[in-house]
């Protein structure tokens, strides 16, 4: 063998060599890039603190779970069970007797309101009524002569118009007194009348007076405002997270603070499709017995109960809170753990379920002890 040849075999010997040893290295290296995780969130330890902090090592868990998710949120009223009270036409506030609070029946006289434009609407209801009852008998006459070859049929399409003109006018007119609350049936020359009456189209409550007596009333002014409690329902605030346990027609289970005592039981009507800058939806709730005692806007905690089923937990010991967000550490190394941010869900009996980037079945999590962890990680940061 020559000299070369020796030397060729030895290099590649030394190649293969090297090639052998890292890839020992890499095998027996822990730190996968499953489990890689930043180095400014990683801890490193010593045999000696790792004895002594009696840290635990698990891995995710596939649990049945069931919980209660507790949410806040207020008694609202939908818009069609809310009124508001203004005057059809301009007059002046003769008399009411609301004051907020006062129960009102649907039909109920709420407020007089007087004006010349009343009157002067009645005038020209009754004047027109007259003179179409007058161009109704000149157009019967045409027609009778126009039949008879009496009268031209220019002169009966000319009664013809007048007349169904002076219709239209007397219909629009009527529909102005039902509009302002005066009936064109009832109106006559001996009772026409400077006032109207204000009525109430549904029950309620009187939420709010804007007038006074003698105080002039544009229609563009609200008088009052009016709110029925007999459709009152429960709005919720429910975080993202929980979205996904809840569906229409699931019971809910509410008190206000100063009740805790007194339950109500609801169920959801609506949940609402749209998420808000923080991060949750507002999900409506109808109450089954009527509350009319729980005024809108009243602050009320909720409990809404979940139905079983399978999710990946882990023990609450195992996650963290730093800066408002949940962590867990992952074993990166036997001597090296590593903090993952991760989402949490609905907790019960200890256990609350967990998702997460990276983890899986086989991810080595600490589930006790990890606030030692967080702790020495706090330090080095400091450092």
């Amino acid at each position: 063998m020559t000299m070369k040849k020796i030397i060729y075999q030895f290099r590649l010997l030394l190649v293969f060599s090297t090639l052998f040893n890292v890839s020992c290295r890499e095998a027996k290296s822990p730190a996968t890039l499953e489990n890689a995780v930043p180095a400014e969130n990683e801890v490193q330890m010593t045999s000696a603190q790792l004895s002594k902090s009696n840290l635990q090592i698990g891995n995710l868990i596939s649990k049945e779970m069931s919980a209660i998710i507790h949410v806040k949120g207020k008694i609202d009223v939908p818009p069609q069970k809310m009124l508001s009270i203004s005057v059809p036409m301009g007059g002046y506030l003769q008399s009411t007797k609301l004051l907020p609070g006062m129960r009102v029946q649907k039909g109920e006289v709420l407020a007089i309101v007087s004006g010349e434009q009343y009157i002067q609407l009645q005038q020209d209801y009754l004047m027109a009524k007259e003179k179409m009852n007058l161009l109704e008998l000149d157009f019967k006459r045409q027609r009778d002569l126009a039949q008879s070859q009496s009268a031209s049929q220019k002169t009966l399409q000319q009664a013809t118009t007048e007349y169904n003109s002076q219709q239209v006018l007397v219909q629009s007119l009527a529909q102005k007194l039902k509009w302002v609350g005066i009936s064109p049936e009832a109106l006559s020359k001996d009772n026409i009348s400077p006032t109207i009456t204000l009525q109430s189209s549904l029950s309620g409550y009187v939420t709010a007076v804007h007038v006074n007596i003698g105080k002039y009333l544009n229609p563009s002014d609200v008088l009052f405002e009016i709110m029925s409690t007999d459709d009152i329902h429960l709005a919720m605030t429910v975080y993202e997270k929980d979205i996904p346990f809840l569906k229409e027609g699931q019971e809910v289970i509410a008190h206000t603070n100063e009740q805790p005592e007194l339950k109500h039981r609801c169920s959801i009507i609506l949940i609402g499709r749209e998420i808000s800058e923080s991060r949750s939806v507002e999900v409506h709730c109808h109450f089954m017995k009527e509350a009319v005692h729980l005024l809108p806007g009243t602050y009320m905690n909720a409990e809404i109960k979940v139905k079983k089923q399978m999710a990946t937990v882990l023990p609450d010991e195992a996650i963290v809170q730093y800066n408002n967000k949940n962590y867990v550490f992952v074993q990166t190394d036997s001597l090296s753990f590593g903090m993952r941010e991760v989402k949490t869900g609905i907790s019960e009996k200890g256990y609350t379920t967990i998702s997460g980037a990276g983890l899986t079945a086989t991810t080595p999590v600490v589930v006790k002890g990890t606030y030692t962890l967080l702790m020495m990680l706090k330090n080095k940061q400091e450092d």
